[in-house]
C-alpha cells in the first residue's frame, strides 16, 4: 500500500514515523525542514503535495486547522486533482462538519474516497501507536485504511457512512477535554489556596474521584508546569471549540460549558499563552485565584 502523509506537525510527525518502513511512504509539509529528516528512514520526501500524492492509495491529511485541509484538497495540484480515481483521502485533521461534508461532496464527484478519521491522543499516544481513531466514510472505503488505523492505533470507533459524523464527535470529545482540564485547573488553584500542594489534590482526585488517563497527562502537566512544548495547544483548542459551536448551532444542541469554554480559552491566549499547552489553563485560574 502507498501512502502519502500531509503534515507533519506536533502529532503528524510521529504518526508518520509509525508508518515509515511498514508503506511505501511518502510525505509532505509546507515547511521543509520538517520533511527532510524522513528521507534518512528511507521516506520519500516530496516537495508538493503532487509529488507526495500522485499514486498513493490513500493520502492522510494531519493539519491544523479547516484552511490548510481545504488548500491542501482545493487548491492548485491539490489532492482533487492529483489522486488517482478509488484513492482514499483519510482526513485525520480536526476539522469543522461543514468542511468534511464538503471534502466528502467534491471527492465523490472526482470519482474519489473521502474518509474522516480524527483521532484522541496526544504525540506519545501516537508514537507508540496508541491512538483512538473514530472513522466514518463509506463501508469499503473505512475498509481499505484498516492496515493504517492499525499501524496508528490501539482501536477503531466505526461512526458510519457521513464522514462529518467522525469530526463532529471528534469536536464533542475535545469539548469534554477542555472542560475536565478546567475543572482541574479550578480544583488545583482552589486547594492551593486552602494550603493544599498540588500534587497532593492530583493524587487525592485521581484516587478518589477521577482515575483517569485525562487527569495523569494533564493533571501531572499541571503539577509540573511542564506546558511547552505543546501537545494540544491553546490557540488549538480555542479553535475547536469554536468549531464545535458552529457545529452545534448547525445541529441546535446547546453546549452551554462549551461557550464559557471558549471564553476561558481566549483569555488565556489574548494572555500570550496561546502556544503553550492545554494544561497551561490552569494558569488563568490561578491568576484569578490572585496566586
Amino acid at each position: 500500500m502507498r501512502i502519502a502523509f500531509l503534515g507533519l506537525g506536533r502529532m503528524g510527525d510521529p504518526m508518520a514515523r509509525r508508518l515509515a518502513g511498514a508503506f511505501d511512504l511518502s510525505v509532505f509539509n509546507r515547511d521543509m525542514a520538517r520533511a527532510r529528516p524522513f528521507a534518512a528512514l528511507g521516506v520519500r520526501v516530496a516537495a508538493s503535495v503532487r509529488e507526495a500524492a500522485e499514486g498513493a492509495d490513500l493520502a492522510v491529511t494531519m493539519l491544523a486547522d479547516d484552511g490548510a485541509e481545504e488548500a491542501l484538497a482545493f487548491g492548485p495540484g491539490g489532492l482533487l486533482e492529483v489522486l488517482a480515481p478509488e484513492a482514499v483521502h483519510v482526513s485525520m485533521s480536526t476539522i469543522g462538519i461543514a468542511t468534511s461534508a464538503r471534502l466528502a461532496e467534491a471527492h465523490a464527484e472526482a470519482g474519489q474516497g473521502f474518509v474522516a478519521a480524527p483521532v484522541f491522543g496526544r504525540p506519545p499516544a501516537a508514537a507508540s501507536g496508541q491512538l483512538w481513531i473514530l472513522a466514518a466514510g463509506p463501508e469499503q472505503q473505512v475498509a481499505r485504511c484498516q492496515p493504517l488505523f492499525e499501524a496508528l492505533g490501539q482501536g477503531v470507533f466505526p461512526l458510519g457512512e457521513r464522514a462529518s459524523t467522525a469530526h463532529a464527535m471528534k469536536l464533542a470529545g475535545n469539548g469534554l477535554l477542555i472542560t475536565a482540564v478546567e475543572a482541574l485547573s479550578e480544583a488545583f488553584a482552589f486547594g492551593e489556596k486552602a494550603g493544599v500542594a498540588p500534587e497532593t489534590t492530583l493524587k487525592i482526585l485521581n484516587t478518589a474521584l477521577l482515575k483517569s488517563p485525562l487527569a495523569d497527562a494533564y493533571g501531572g502537566a499541571v503539577v509540573r508546569g511542564d506546558f511547552e512544548p505543546a501537545g494540544f495547544a491553546l490557540r488549538l483548542a480555542l479553535k475547536d471549540v469554536s468549531l464545535a459551536l458552529r457545529a452545534a448551532e448547525a445541529y441546535q444542541a446547546p453546549l452551554p460549558i462549551t461557550s464559557f469554554l471558549r471564553d476561558r480559552l481566549l483569555a488565556a491566549v489574548a494572555k500570550g499563552y496561546g502556544d503553550q499547552d492545554l494544561a497551561a489553563l490552569s494558569r488563568i485560574s490561578r491568576e484569578d485565584a490572585g496566586i
